[in-house]
């Protein structure tokens, strides 16, 4: 099997991932399309790859999600996959920012309330076609937390969780649910400190189109693996191993 002739819809595909994964998946014969809440961003992503499709939204604000459903719905009928990309994270001591209550909204509602949206806007659409799938993208950090992101790590795991259940959801329908979970990898996302232990976004897409191409539902990537079994034989130390990063 080719992971090919599909139109993607990406959110947060304007860099790090999201924009690899855009990369890859045209030179396989795709189209993409990604969207992204800032227009000079999808600029900048566009002069990269010039084949791509952007649409600028904040995934953030529900009425936007809804605008993008029904823009894709009006130009691109044919939408075979949507790719749950986009999210947010603040580095922060709990205890100690005065403002952490309010970013815990802002990534609740960046990294689980608007993946569970699109998906329910878009199920409609890929009902009607072929070869469809809607691909949640989380973290090794669903099985063992890193203290530096409070919200981030429970938002994915969230997500996690709810993957698990749409996909039991959707057993009978021809929607298929695929979760892939990304170890740690040198993207913008890091902001230039990202641990030495990072892949490349090249490998981890590679890895990640592999999974898609071998018809799998839940794709580990890299030490993704290991991670998942050590939570469950030593989750203490996996906590400890997780958390000496540097």
């Amino acid at each position: 099997m080719t992971f090919q002739n599909n139109t993607i819809l990406i959110t947060g595909g304007s860099s790090g991932l999201g924009l690899e994964m855009a990369k890859q998946f045209i030179r396989l014969g795709n189209k993409v399309i990604v969207c992204s809440r800032t227009s000079e961003k999808l600029r900048q992503a566009q002069n990269t790859v010039p084949e791509i499709l952007t649409y600028t939204c904040d995934i953030s604000v529900e009425e936007e999600r809804r605008k993008l459903s029904k823009w894709v719905d009006e130009n691109h009928p044919e939408i075979n996959i949507l790719i749950n990309n986009a999210a947010i994270v603040h580095r922060i001591q709990f205890a100690d920012d005065i403002e952490s209550y309010e970013k815990s909204v802002e990534e609740i509602t960046t990294n689980l309330q608007a993946p569970i949206h699109l998906s329910k806007l878009f199920l409609p659409l890929l009902a009607v076609n072929s070869g469809t799938k809607i691909i949640n993208i989380t973290t090794g950090l669903v099985y063992v937390p890193r203290t530096d992101y409070p919200f981030y790590n429970a938002t994915k795991a969230a997500l996690h969780s709810f993957t698990q259940v749409l996909r039991n959801h959707l057993k009978n329908n021809s929607v298929k649910v695929i979760e892939v979970l990304f170890p740690v990898v040198d993207t913008p996302w890091h902001e230039g400190n990202a641990p030495k232990i990072a892949i490349t976004p090249q490998k981890a897409v590679n890895e990640m189109i592999k999974g898609l191409t071998n018809g799998k539902d839940e794709i580990r990537i890299g030490k993704v693996r290991i991670l998942y079994y050590l939570s469950r034989l030593a989750p203490k130390f996996a906590f400890r191993k997780i958390n000496s990063l540097r």
